[in-house]
């Protein structure tokens, strides 16, 4: 299978590549440059998000999967909020743009997204059927995947991934957190009630390789694992798994300080469940939060 991958050197999509290889597919990246952390396997053009990708990536595309897009976790300017909006809505606008051309189209779209389209939600527990919210990340991910949305009219399947807080060696949200916790001076953010939809990097890239393979899967997908836990949950298991206390909580008023609006993504509740994976019959490698942490925790210790 002949495969285009946009966003292939983060975190997400250097595993997602390495995995693709492994399966023997041949790997076309588009990219604002070339970079010596690709496999030199892989094929490279040049693409600014801002203009249609060059024809000869997509003319033997059998698979599109899309994972470019400015980091969230930063201050929000204006200036910051609106490259996160057209890294998004506008590059998945150019793409499809560049689709249409194409005598020849892939015969399936997987789109990044996040389950920031479901807002902060409390104690409600969401699957792809759910109302989307109305905060800025969440009108944001709508219009991201109402723009991937159009790619159904040329007859491509089209899989909006919605992601959750994805861990992993290397990367994420957890390389941010284990130097405090090693230290012994993590603990809860906030309340500590809100929910964490998480899901182990295995699991990310495995759900977008099993999406690309079934051609029953198409819409909405959450990628969450099956058991969402409140931050406190999440903190104190990772606390544990370190062998050490999570007793220094992070005020909500100190992240409004640092972060601005974008406080409010860290601080906000999803109790995402992925009812869209378990019905198509993906079994998840690491359904349960304590196994994923010692897992990467694990690999970590291997290399050092």
């Amino acid at each position: 299978m002949n495969v285009t991958i946009t966003g292939a050197t983060g975190f997400i999509g250097s595993q997602l590549t390495r995995a693709l290889l492994n399966r023997n597919h041949a790997v076309h990246v588009l990219g604002r440059r070339g970079s010596d952390q690709l496999p030199g396997s892989v094929r490279f053009s040049e693409w600014d998000p801002q203009s249609e990708p060059p024809p000869e990536s997509l003319a033997d595309c059998d698979a599109l999967i899309h994972l470019a897009g400015e980091p969230v976790a930063q201050r929000w300017t204006t200036e910051v909020k609106e490259r996160i909006r057209s890294s998004r809505v506008d590059s998945t606008r150019h793409l499809v743009n560049a689709l249409s051309t194409q005598s020849r189209r892939p015969s399936v779209f997987v789109c990044g997204s996040a389950i920031g389209y479901y807002g902060s939600r409390g104690d409600e527990i969401l699957s792809e059927g759910s109302t989307p919210g109305n905060d800025f990340l969440a009108q944001v991910v709508r219009d991201w995947e109402q723009a991937a949305g159009l790619a159904e009219s040329l007859g491509i399947r089209v899989v909006r991934m919605r992601a959750g807080v994805v861990l992993g060696k290397n990367g994420g949200a957890l390389q941010k957190m284990l130097p405090p916790f090693r230290l012994g001076l993590g603990g809860r953010i906030g309340s500590g009630k809100q929910w964490m939809s998480w899901i182990h990097l295995d699991d990310l890239v495995g759900l977008i390789l099993y999406a690309i393979d079934k051609t029953a899967i198409r819409g909405a997908v959450n990628g969450a694992a099956p058991d969402p836990v409140t931050n406190a949950e999440f903190t104190g298991t990772l606390a544990a798994v370190l062998h050490r206390p999570a007793i220094f909580p992070v005020p909500a008023i100190g992240l409004r300080i640092v972060f601005g609006e974008m406080a409010e993504v860290i601080l906000s509740s999803q109790r995402v469940i992925p009812k869209a994976a378990v019905d198509a019959g993906y079994a998840f490698q690491y359904p349960g939060l304590r196994a994923a942490l010692n897992a990467i925790l694990d690999s970590l210790s291997a290399v050092q």
